[in-house]
């Protein structure tokens, strides 16, 4: 606790990551207070209310279906958020694993396994996660363990660099001549050593998800109707940005803001852990 607690002030003591720090956090805040404070249902749709343009009754203004765009806004992220955070935590579980294995292992395993993640790697996320979107639904049970594959490939990448520095390492020598696993040499002795490295590069991974499950709803295949998403919104919105531009600043807003946030959270995080944003620790 003393050594996060350490990271916590490193962090808040650069500016960019105290302002990161508090973006995410009142973005959080918002998401989880959201429900209790929303004055309307965000999927009525109300005729006589559509596209107005902010006032005390809707603060943001109506959407084309006569939606309140606040509590759109508010409820927009709080899907998506919860399949980035499951994504990145299957991604980084799998990922780290393997990576970890790989490097231990080395010979014709390590080859094989990371000809197999070149070849995955090659094809670009959004065709991949398209192509099983399409067969399998854009429900969040699907999104998760397809987002969570796709980006759980540049973990291995992470993990089984940082890995190989340390398997030449006395400690792991040692734990190899008392007989101990591979799979307890890489719990108790690889991947306490390379924790901050992988910290770090969840903290990236996050983002990137985020703005992945945004752009699936930009495009009707993440966020499924009638749950407000702000990559729903957004392109709801592209035909009345000049004649509603309400419908999108908004939404822009909070999506930009928060993928902001993070980065600057993340650079700063990275600072105070001495880790650069690839999520390597530099060499000396």
């Amino acid at each position: 606790m003393t050594g996060w607690r350490a990271t916590l002030a490193a962090v808040l003591w650069q500016p960019s990551g105290a302002a990161g720090i508090a973006i995410v956090a009142l973005q959080l805040l918002i998401a989880l207070a959201a429900p209790l404070i929303v004055p309307h249902d965000p999927a009525s749709q109300d005729a006589a209310a559509i596209l107005q343009p902010p006032s005390l009754t809707h603060l943001f203004g109506t959407d084309r279906l006569g939606r309140d765009v606040f509590s759109r806004t508010l409820l927009g992220g709080r899907e998506a958020m919860l399949i980035s955070t499951l994504s990145t935590l299957f991604a980084m579980a799998w990922g780290a694993v393997l990576g970890i294995i790989v490097a231990l292992t080395g010979g014709r395993l390590d080859a094989a396994v990371m000809r197999v993640v070149d070849a995955m790697v090659a094809v670009p996320w959004i065709l991949l996660v398209m192509l099983f979107v399409a067969a399998l639904g854009s429900s969040t049970v699907a999104l998760i363990p397809l987002l969570g594959f796709s980006y759980g490939l540049a973990v291995v990448y992470l993990a089984r660099s940082a890995a190989l520095d340390f398997v030449t390492r006395d400690f792991v020598l040692a734990a190899q001549v008392r007989g101990e696993s591979r799979w307890t040499i890489a719990l108790k002795e690889i991947l306490p050593n390379i924790r901050d490295s992988l910290a770090v590069q969840a903290a990236m991974q996050w983002s990137w998800i985020f703005l992945a499950v945004s752009s699936l709803s930009f495009l009707g295949m993440g966020v499924a109707p009638p749950t407000p998403d702000w990559g729903q919104m957004i392109s709801d919105a592209r035909g009345i940005m000049r004649s509603a531009p309400w419908t999108v600043i908004w939404p822009m807003i909070f999506l930009s803001s928060l993928i902001i946030g993070v980065n600057l959270a993340v650079d700063a995080w990275a600072k105070a852990l001495g880790v650069g944003r690839s999520g390597r620790v530099p060499h000396a």
